[in-house]
């Protein structure tokens, strides 16, 4: 079967669940083996199908719940547009659109709790929003303001990982310390198609079913690494690779939000229980450039982008909603309005952000003082002061 394709319905019988994400009671059923069709809860045309292993899992996801999940994706995919706006103005250095990857992030992002740990590249922000990260630290290091963008500790989410698939090395130490320390929570690492290339990944899942550390490797096929299409690396479904190093995997429509969902919460359950790693592949688009430093329309086929256009994960949602007479006018008025009011923090966050300093650069180096670097800093702050001295000589 294509990568793009889906087959709504699919999987076998789930075992009994608990209410919710959090209760980590879910029991899952049997492991995929790297099947080649797509978990798909709802279709491009808003059509809850039903299905015998996934349903389950996601019986607690009633009218307001969609909701919930469909006003997360709206005030996603605004945060992302008022950053691209703030980048084109010269106010960021650069942003990474997540845009058409809303559904993938949102809907396994829910499904986290709060003990859980992300380790996530740089694209994630819909994660990060999940986790409660303040909206004016998801711009600091675009803005070149600060090394990192907030607390890890703070929301249980590592700062976003610019070295390609290295997080996924660190996903995995942070769960084989979970197992040492007898814990339930998991550790999760996000990384797109292209990582998937890196050694990182590879080494990480090696030692991730070495020792059956509670982690999921979530994948988002998006179809490009930078301007190289996935069919380049990927001659066979990614889901694939995985059950080679004796991890299970399963493929989710990356657009459906309720798909990815549930594969997220049953991945956690195995986990939870002891089931080690588990691999999931969720097959989306990257609608806009790889970052506002590139132009996609120098390698993308436009007819491929209006293709996927036709998935959009926020319109299938919404559509799904309107059947269910859950899309009324003041509804939608009031996600807007909230999106707006988010774009607006967002903006005033960033505009207000305090230039640093330029000894700030030795700060956060290491934990405990340090002679060497003390030095350093002391000869570059005479070497700034000098500037002002001859600035003043020069005006006598």
């Amino acid at each position: 079967m294509a990568q793009d394709e889906a087959r709504p319905g699919s999987g076998s019988t789930s075992g009994d669940h608990g209410s919710g994400p959090a209760s980590g009671t879910v029991h899952p059923g049997a492991a995929h083996e790297g099947a080649d069709e797509l978990v798909q809860l709802i279709d491009p045309h808003g059509v809850r199908h039903a299905d015998v292993r996934y349903d389950e899992l996601v019986a607690d996801v009633d009218g307001p719940a969609l909701r919930r999940l469909y006003e997360d994706m709206v005030v996603v995919r605004r945060i992302d547009a008022e950053a691209t706006a703030l980048q084109r103005q010269g106010e960021l250095a650069l942003w990474p659109p997540l845009l058409g990857q809303e559904a993938a992030q949102i809907g396994s992002g829910r499904a986290l709790r709060a003990d859980d740990f992300v380790f996530s590249s740089y694209r994630e922000n819909g994660v990060a929003y999940c986790r409660g990260v303040d909206l004016t630290d998801i711009l600091r290091v675009w803005r070149g303001n600060a090394s990192s963008g907030w607390d890890p500790y703070s929301i249980n989410m590592a700062t976003p990982q610019v070295i390609i698939g290295a997080q996924s090395l660190h996903a995995t130490g942070y769960a084989m310390g979970i197992i040492h320390d007898g814990a339930d929570s998991v550790a999760v690492a996000y990384f797109g198609d292209g990582a998937t290339s890196q050694g990182d990944v590879n080494e990480a899942m090696v030692f991730a079913a070495s020792y059956q550390a509670p982690v999921i490797f979530f994948c988002q096929n998006n179809h490009w690494a930078i301007s190289e299409p996935v069919g380049l690396q990927a001659h066979v479904p990614i889901a694939r690779r995985a059950p080679g190093f004796g991890i299970p995997s399963v493929r989710v429509d990356g657009n459906d939000v309720l798909a990815c969902l549930a594969v997220t919460r049953e991945a956690l359950a195995r986990a939870r229980a002891g089931g080690g790693p588990t691999f999931i592949e969720a097959v989306t688009y990257r609608m806009g450039p790889h970052t506002t430093a590139d132009d996609p329309t120098r390698y993308r086929d436009p007819n491929e982008l209006e293709d996927w256009a036709a998935r959009d994960p926020l319109a299938r949602l919404a559509a799904l909603l309107d059947s269910l007479g859950l899309l009324d006018a003041d509804y939608a008025d009031s996600v807007k309005a909230k999106a707006d009011a988010t774009a607006a923090t967002l903006r005033e966050g960033c505009l207000a952000m305090p230039e640093p300093a330029p000894s700030d650069v030795f700060r956060h180096v290491y934990s405990e003082p340090n002679s060497w670097l003390d030095r350093q800093q002391d000869h570059y702050e005479r070497y700034l002061a000098s500037f002002a001295q001859a600035s003043q000589e020069g005006s006598r």
